[in-house]
């Protein structure tokens, strides 16, 4: 399920340029989530295409991987003003979309608090969850979810981006 292209179901609706659908392949089962699109991403229609989509594909591309071999997608379709988190209400009127994204997920990879918080409820510090693994409910099924931190925290810390490296090498050598 897609949103509408005039779709109005919260705010966001009125600054954005494009709504950022899924990129990637839907048929691959692994997913990963950010929180929301930047302004590089809401000019371009794609998730993922700025500074912390080039950190990513970096990754990606270090453990083997291409990021059209898995599926890439935002917790909310359309960018918060000033990039700004969506807010709980962002997230739940774009849930549907995003549940829709994540039927067939055989692993979801939450990147970053926001994405955390929307898809398994956690509120704390991303360093007390980053890379332990768990389950979320997605409709009627539980899915193995890893939480990550998001490539824009890793860009001046070094231990968010080992332990993003970590997450992807996780990814490539027990979901491939």
């Amino acid at each position: 399920m897609r949103p509408e292209v005039d779709c109005r179901l919260c705010g966001l609706c009125d600054g954005r340029t494009n709504m950022v659908l899924p990129d990637g392949d839907p048929s691959s089962g692994i997913v990963l989530v950010g929180e929301a699109p930047g302004e590089n991403e809401d000019l371009e229609g794609r998730p993922f295409v700025g500074r912390s989509g080039k950190i990513l594909d970096g990754m990606l591309e270090d453990a083997g991987m291409d990021r059209r071999s898995i599926l890439i997608t935002n917790t909310v379709k359309c960018r918060p003003p000033g990039n700004r988190d969506p807010t709980h209400e962002e997230m739940a009127a774009c849930r549907p979309f995003l549940e829709s994204e994540l039927h067939d997920a055989r692993l979801v990879v939450g990147l970053g608090k926001s994405a955390c918080r929307d898809l398994m409820g956690f509120e704390g510090k991303m360093a007390e969850i980053v890379n332990i693994p768990t389950t979320i409910r997605i409709g009627d099924r539980d899915v193995p979810f890893i939480p990550t931190y998001h490539p824009a925290a890793t860009i001046y810390n070094k231990v968010s981006r080992a332990e993003l490296r970590r997450t992807i090498g996780i990814i490539a050598e027990d979901y491939l």
